[in-house]
């Protein structure tokens, strides 16, 4: 059996264990996502097709990975305006794995079987003893979700101590690209002159530039490093 699906403007032609990648999806890895947008869904040479789509069809999917695409650079330059404009943007994708097609409005095993079995786990009177020691958890895991958050927002270098340079001074870095790369803690043209091609790879993957536009800018900020 397939299925149609619609989901991020657009449409994948799926069957029970395929993996795909679709635009991001807010899910953990190992959560089962349902995607309810079900255009057509057929076996062999019987296809149905809904209107726009089938009623109580459902297709559910396991996370597998979050991540990104390649960097797609946007440039566009005005003849004569002495006017130049280069945006990177790497699209944020998530890795699914097909689980079920689901027809005439039947539920999802995989995750009723769960439910089901953290039921039959818990009884009313060991409910009633695992909140207060649930409420403790919580209230000790709240600190360390801070710290956690804290430490996920560091900047990606240290910025070295005392005036910063001017970086949009180098073609290419424009107020909106120093304000991104100060705040990762790249201030001057000496720190972009000594950037290795890991580090370049590591802003690459956290920033919205591309690999090119930061070997550029190096180049350039070791001639302005020198003065």
């Amino acid at each position: 059996m397939f299925a149609v699906i619609k989901t991020g403007g657009k449409q994948y032609r799926v069957a029970a264990n395929d993996l795909l990648k679709i635009e991001k999806v807010e899910a953990n890895v190992g959560d089962i996502v349902e995607i309810g947008h079900v255009l057509a869904h057929g076996e062999g040479e019987n296809v149905t097709f809904g209107a726009p789509f089938v009623d109580g069809a459902l297709v559910t999917a396991e996370v597998v990975e979050q991540g990104k695409n390649r960097t797609v650079i946007a440039f566009k330059k005005r003849r004569r305006q002495n006017s130049r404009r280069k945006i990177g943007h790497r699209q944020l994708l998530t890795t699914v794995r097909i689980a079920e097609i689901l027809l005439g409005g039947a539920k999802p095993t995989k995750k009723a079987a769960v439910k089901a079995e953290a039921k039959a786990e818990v009884a009313p009177e060991a409910k009633a003893e695992a909140a207060p020691k649930e409420a403790k958890a919580k209230k000790e895991a709240a600190p360390k979700a801070e710290v956690t958050a804290e430490t996920a927002a560091a900047p990606l270098f240290k910025a070295p101590k005392g005036e910063p340079d001017d970086l949009t001074v180098i073609k290419g870095i424009g107020p909106v690209a120093a304000k991104d790369l100060a705040e990762q803690g790249i201030i001057t043209f000496a720190q972009l002159a000594k950037l290795t091609d890991k580090d370049v790879a590591k802003i690459d993957e956290h920033m919205p530039f591309s690999a090119d536009q930061i070997k550029d800018w190096r180049e350039q900020a070791k001639e302005l490093a020198k003065k």
